[in-house]
């Protein structure tokens, strides 16, 4: 399905990534302030990026938290206006709103702006602006910052200098002001950043999958999947959009003018997955034995060939890189294998879609620990994985027992409420060449104060458990 397009990028010496910013756009300017929405890590780059512009700067936050008060002080040193603890926006005539990805678009805030017909773009879209070197944007509902992180290897061991960035931190913000020294930025783009995306065109596009998620803040799934669209809408000749085989005719109709690409594991595939290998119009990449080497993990590295194609690094890189890569902390880790039995942290696993996935990965006889605060509907759509290869759920946090309710019949559940008690009931259960698989399908704020914190405590309790039979 690829149609022509640039040719591929030169090849540069890798040279050190410069401390010394570069010339950043200073955009027209009507004079008006501009409104920094949000006082997290985004708001904070986007806000010091503008004052480095030369532009006149309030920001406004509703919390006021000591970490917040810090940050305040230290941009009121720029002379940037900062307003926390604030439900009302200042009635001053703004040229523009700059918003932050934790900001809802049906927040008083944004309605206040809409009626006043403010103008608004998302932190990383502003940040994308005034970036000096193209973008390879990935987006999707689960794997980003696997892929993300896969995609940079490869163009670092090809001898472009990349930095990651967006929705994986840095803001994109924060890497504008030395985007000159870059070759390439490698970006991860959620649906709250793209909500707010005016004219958002990366040089790279890459959507990994599409799965419910995030329902809560979206609405329906067609609200959902109009964000990730987004990513692409404004992509022309020269481009290259790298979408699954199943989207592509359709997706195509977005930039008909950019190249399109598509991975998956049909024979229609411009990179296509196939057990131990990947297969493109050049050639086979050998992916045999490497922690792709799987139907789920597969598309991932698939992706990751067109992708850094595109960018011009050498497919032979593709498989030395895939082959010595680690999964990132959280997602699919082994954490412990005591007496017989695994314990794998997926505490990254946030929705369904991805905890059906590592169902998959793991195998058959597998102890699920899953729950924490669900974002979508449809909770029976993983029946047959549940069926087929979970032997027990044991169920924690504010969705245990809606999903205790959804399963029934499907699998034997235990509502255990907190993650301690799952996996001391999964370990007393547990038989040699078992698996014990923290995979929530939630996410982790009913009970932690993150994924990373939640997969810890289940590291923690792995081997504390394991060692008490």
């Amino acid at each position: 399905m690829s149609s022509s397009g640039r040719s591929a990028v030169k090849l540069r010496a890798p040279l050190p990534a410069s401390d010394e910013p570069g010339p950043v756009a200073k955009s027209r300017t009507s004079g008006k302030p501009v409104l920094v929405l949000g006082l997290g890590s985004s708001g904070d780059a986007a806000a010091r990026l503008l004052v480095r512009q030369g532009r006149s700067v309030v920001v406004v936050d509703s919390s006021r938290t000591r970490r917040l008060r810090e940050k305040a002080e230290a941009l009121a040193g720029m002379g940037v206006q900062v307003l926390l603890g604030r439900r009302a926006l200042p009635k001053t005539d703004f040229e523009t709103a700059v918003v932050s990805p934790g900001i809802r678009p049906d927040s008083p805030w944004m309605k206040d702006l809409a009626a006043r017909n403010v103008p608004v773009m998302s932190e990383f879209e502003f940040g994308a602006e005034n970036c000096v070197c193209p973008l390879l944007a990935v987006t999707g509902s689960n794997g980003k910052s696997t892929l993300v992180a896969l995609c940079a290897d490869i163009l670092a061991a090809a001898g472009f200098r990349v930095r990651t960035a967006g929705n994986c931190e840095p803001p994109v913000s924060a890497i504008a002001p030395v985007s000159n020294a870059l070759d390439w930025i490698v970006a991860e783009v959620s649906s709250f950043q793209l909500e707010t995306a005016r004219a958002f065109r990366p040089r790279v596009g890459v959507l990994i999958n599409l799965n419910p998620n995030h329902l809560d803040r979206h609405g329906t799934m067609a609200a959902y999947e109009k964000c990730k669209k987004t990513l692409f809408a404004g992509m022309g000749f020269g481009d290259t959009a790298i979408v699954p085989e199943r989207l592509a005719a359709k997706w195509r109709r977005l930039a008909p003018e950019a190249r399109w690409v598509c991975f998956g594991t049909g024979k229609g595939a411009d990179f296509r997955f196939a057990p131990g290998r990947i297969e493109f119009k050049d050639g086979v990449l050998d992916i045999s034995g490497s922690w792709f080497d799987n139907p789920v993990m597969g598309l991932t590295a698939a992706a990751a060939a067109a992708a850094t194609a595109a960018c011009g690094a050498p497919a032979s890189l593709v498989a030395e890189r895939v082959r010595a890569f680690r999964p990132l902390p959280h997602r699919f880790n082994v954490v412990a294998q005591i007496r017989g039995v695994r314990f794998i942290d997926d505490s990254k696993a946030t929705n369904l879609a991805a905890m059906e996935s590592a169902v998959a990965m793991a195998g058959r006889n597998v102890l699920l620990i899953a729950g924490g605060l669900l974002k979508e509907s449809g909770l029976g759509r993983v029946a047959r994985a549940l069926r087929q290869r979970v032997r027990r759920a044991y169920l924690i946090g504010s969705g245990a027992r809606k999903l205790a309710k959804a399963w029934r019949g499907m699998v034997p559940c235990s509502v255990c409420g907190v993650l301690e008690r799952a996996v001391r009931e999964a370990w007393r259960d547990a038989r040699p060449g078992d698996t014990i698989l923290l995979s929530p399908g939630g996410a982790s704020f009913d009970q932690f104060g993150s994924f990373e914190e939640r997969g810890e405590m289940f590291r923690r309790l792995a081997l504390k458990t394991g060692g008490a039979r």
